[in-house]
């Protein structure tokens, strides 16, 4: 596996977000972190930073190579092993105007560092041995939590609790492993029916384990990607309206003339820590307008893609030909059916519904019970829970779950005690692929990638 550390490669990136703020950070990570930044940085004490003290705040002025003042700022230096990636890293803390931001971080790059990669400073972090895998992981889960909630998730993880509770499980395997060594190794000593059910147990027991790790999977992946939730119906049934009110914002355009959104509108919202990704539809009808025509396609395929469906209908008109078709959409247990505009004298007409909710988005009413319905249809969420993080983990656990059951079909049979042994070394070489120590390096890569340039 490739180490940057080890080349003494010095990398420097823009760690805070694009556009203009009153602060930016340039940070740099490497051997020579220090020594590049010297070469920039003029201190208003004049002395060089690396004889500044560590962990203090040095006031300064960034310069060109023509000495001319780039920007007023502040550095912080940190040397290894006590920083976040192990390394001497430095963070220049100036303005945070895009073009000051830019050119302080191309003399970093004239001064001797170079771009770093996706994510390379949590990666190094992790090369490093300062944070295991999954809380590599959990460093993009911080960053990108959409709720309070799946922010508790991602912080626990990268607290280590996850970790944690993964090697808890293989330290169990490995002792169990241990026994059946020992037995193996002293083939004299008898292996009666007490010995094996007393591995089989504590085989089964790990099992239990991770099958409740498994349990969580759908809502570990609605806490960090938000649960898919479309907003259906014909146009000008209060779609956008819904959306805005949800939102509490103008997010979508509202008007009296029907078909107004043309494409599908993305927002989050929590609910009741839960992240919602609400998507707002073009209205479903039969058109022969070559752009909504796009738009309610889209709309379909929305509909039938979503975990959660809201379905509105016009509570104060008679239903229509084009509302008999969005019902074709729905699915029961996927489903909430709406009637809006509640706060408008009612249509007469029966609904194809054993349940439903009226809503009016001018006076709120219903709200609140559409909420609960929601909460309802996610289920009860532990957030202190272990969760699932992805498929790529989801995927490592069942195959570690398929192999302890191998190992407890081969106690079974009676085949040999070693056969287990074989089981039990899969499932425990899996388990590595979560904390980071048996995985390769073109999933670290994959991993990292995903991850922004300067964190």
């Amino acid at each position: 596996m490739k180490n940057y550390f080890e080349q003494g490669e010095t990398i420097s990136a823009i760690a805070t977000a694009n556009g203009t703020a009153g602060v930016g950070i340039v940070r740099l990570s490497g051997a020579t972190a220090i020594e590049v930044a010297d070469k920039i940085f003029s201190a208003a004490n004049h002395k060089k930073l690396c004889d500044a003290d560590d962990r203090k705040i040095i006031f300064g002025h960034v310069k060109n190579f023509d000495e001319e003042i780039v920007d007023e700022v502040i550095v912080l230096v940190m040397r290894a092993p006590k920083s976040y990636t192990k390394e001497n890293v430095v963070e220049i803390q100036c303005h945070g105007g895009t073009e000051v931001l830019r050119e302080i971080l191309n003399l970093t790059f004239l001064a001797g560092a170079r771009p770093a990669e996706r994510g390379e400073f949590t990666k190094r972090a992790f090369l490093n041995g300062r944070i295991d895998l999954s809380q590599a992981q959990a460093v993009l889960d911080v960053i990108q939590a959409k709720t309070s909630a799946a922010l508790n998730v991602a912080q626990n993880r990268l607290s280590g609790k996850t970790s944690k509770k993964i090697r808890d499980i293989r330290a169990k395997i490995l002792n169990v492993l241990a026994h059946i060594d020992a037995l193996i190794d002293f083939p004299e000593d008898e292996i009666d029916d007490v010995i094996l059910d007393e591995i089989d147990e504590k085989i089964s027991a790990q099992i239990d384990e991770l099958k409740k790790f498994l349990a969580n999977q759908r809502q570990g992946k609605i806490l960090r990607e938000g649960l898919s939730t479309a907003i259906i119906g014909k146009p000008n049934v209060g779609k956008s309206s819904l959306l805005n009110f949800l939102t509490d914002s103008e997010r979508a355009i509202v008007t009296e003339i029907p078909g107004t959104t043309r494409d599908s509108i993305e927002e989050f919202i929590s609910v009741g820590g839960v992240p919602l990704k609400i998507i707002d539809t073009a209205g479903i009808r039969n058109s022969g307008d070559v752009v909504e025509k796009i738009g309610i396609d889209r709309a379909r395929e929305v509909a039938a893609n979503a975990e959660l469906i809201l379905a509105l209908f016009d509570g104060s008109r008679p239903l229509t030909d084009e509302d008999e078709e969005i019902f074709k959409l729905l699915k029961p247990e996927s489903s909430i059916i709406l009637l809006t505009k509640c706060d408008l004298p009612p249509a007469s007409y029966k609904l194809q519904a054993t349940s439903y909710i009226k809503i009016s988005t001018k006076t709120g009413e219903g709200i609140d019970e559409l909420l609960a319905a929601i909460s309802k249809k996610v289920g009860a969420i532990d957030y202190e829970s272990d969760f699932v993080r992805d498929e790529r983990e989801a995927d490592i656990l069942r195959r570690a779950v398929k192999n302890l059951e191998a190992a407890r079909e081969t106690i079974k049979s009676n085949v040999g005690i070693d056969f287990v042994a074989i089981d039990l070394r899969f499932a425990l070489e899996l388990f590595g692929e979560i904390t980071g120590e048996s995985v390769t390096e073109d999933v670290i890569n994959e991993i990292f990638s995903k991850f922004c340039i300067g964190k």
